[in-house]
């Protein structure tokens, strides 16, 4: 992050267009600090500073920059200094900006590549939305399995500089069939003469093109990966994706969850650029769905209004229920949602997770039901079966909620929905539902009352 007192000395130096000792300054400092400098400049000084930095700095300020300064600067400048830049960027940083720009816009960007990129970008653009070959790159070192360490330290010197990473290499056949892998350590720690196909490891890890990038994350956390392989349905080698990547796509795949688990529907801009209207759209839906849900809540209430109208005491309960309810759901559909998005649980681990949680909830239950217990009699004295009545419910609450929290989200990803829409707020009207049949059935029962 660039320092705010930075900043104001760049500031002061293009304020007072002393714009020599601005450019060494720039050029001196890390791409990221630049974009985050010029993120705050007026839309004049944007294309003012970005112009005055060097052709491949340029270029990779570009790519850590917002898409709305990005746009600005497309429609700034000429088709040269446009084509300059594209041409320099890697394909993953340009096919992540163009799905976010206007048609307009992307029609020039794509008129002004050179006819290579383009047809990669063209190529990228049409993976499904969200797959591995959506996020990945086409700037890898593909080594031939028949070339010598020699060779191919030869090509890596040639080809190299314009690669995200040299470290991991990848061998392919004569067909671009991925067959190995080999690192530079591995071509450090060999003979000049040793060929590709005999000190490859052929063990490697890939993804297709088509899958989820979401088992693409899952991948790289699994086997502590730098980089990953992305073959067609053919396993020839189209790509690779690398860490910077996966992270984006973590960052992006947990603020959807967070979203879902909140009951909103995910939104793929910054809270302070996204607009009143596209919030209120992104709540509305979720919010009319669990008020016309809670309107069961309500039908049971109703139900049973004879009986609290006998005891009106009962009714004071009802919030502690419904709440501890809906606390102990959430906590245990928080921790399976967590697990599954790591891999630690799967589907086929449900009576494995419920067992456990049922335990979990009967000693959570029966905590909760003493202290209660011993709170209920000293202010109710005398009131031992109403007493009761509460804490018996509490503690079948508690274990139905922790049940309930931890199949649905394990029901959601087995019929392959997000476990996330599972979480608190779809949860606490189910987990309400339930406890308050459980604490009236109850109540009936115990107190020989009429529903």
């Amino acid at each position: 992050m660039l320092e705010e007192e930075k900043k104001e000395e760049l500031l002061a130096l293009l304020t007072g267009k002393k714009y020599r000792e601005l450019k060494s300054q720039l050029v001196e400092m890390n791409e990221v600090d630049i974009a985050s400098f010029i993120e705050e400049l007026d839309s004049e000084k944007t294309v003012v500073v970005f112009r005055m930095l060097p052709k491949e700095l340029a270029s990779e300020v570009f790519a850590c920059l917002e898409v709305e300064q990005q746009q600005h600067i497309i429609t700034s400048i000429t088709d040269n200094e446009l084509r300059a830049i594209i041409d320099d960027l890697y394909v993953d940083d340009a096919v992540d900006m163009l799905e976010e720009l206007p048609a307009t816009i992307v029609r020039r960007v794509l008129q002004n590549s050179s006819p290579d990129t383009r047809k990669l970008i063209n190529q990228f653009l049409n993976y499904p939305e969200n797959s591995a070959g959506s996020v990945m790159t086409a700037e890898y070192v593909g080594l031939k399995k028949n070339m010598t360490v020699e060779q191919a330290f030869d090509y890596i010197r040639k080809y190299g500089v314009d690669k995200e990473t040299i470290y991991t290499c990848y061998v392919m056949d004569e067909k671009r069939r991925l067959e190995g892998v080999v690192t530079v350590k591995d071509l450090l720690m060999n003979d000049y003469a040793a060929l590709m196909g005999d000190i490859m490891d052929p063990h490697v890890i890939k993804a297709y093109t088509t899958e989820d990038q979401e088992k693409v994350v899952e991948t790289f956390n699994e086997y502590n990966l730098l980089s990953l392989p992305v073959v067609d349905g053919e396993d020839r080698l189209v790509g690779i994706i690398t860490v910077d990547d996966v992270m984006d796509v973590m960052e992006q795949e947990a603020t959807e969850d967070f979203e879902k688990m909140a009951a909103m529907l995910p939104s793929e801009k910054p809270y302070l650029k996204t607009g009143v209207f596209q919030l209120a759209r992104n709540r509305i839906p979720w919010l009319m769905i669990l008020m016309l849900s809670s309107m069961v809540t309500g039908g049971i209430l109703l139900k049973y209004e004879n009986a609290f109208s006998v005891i009106p005491l009962l009714v004071t309960f009802i919030p502690m229920l419904m709440d501890t309810g809906g606390n102990s759901g959430s906590q245990a559909s928080t921790m399976i949602i967590r697990g599954m998005a790591v891999g630690e649980v799967e589907p086929a681990d449900i009576l494995k997770v419920m067992w456990k949680e049922i335990r979990v909830g009967m000693l959570c239950g029966l905590s909760l039901a003493l202290v209660n217990f011993v709170r209920l009699m000293i202010q109710y004295p005398g009131q031992v079966l109403i007493c009761l009545t509460v804490v018996i419910s509490l503690f079948c609450t508690v274990i139905i909620a922790k049940t309930i929290g931890c199949v649905l989200p394990i029901a959601a990803k087995t019929i392959h929905l997000d476990p996330a829409i599972m979480a608190s707020p779809m949860i606490t009207t189910i987990v309400d539902a339930c406890s308050l049949m459980i604490y009236f059935q109850l109540a009936c029962h115990l107190l020989n009352m009429k529903a």
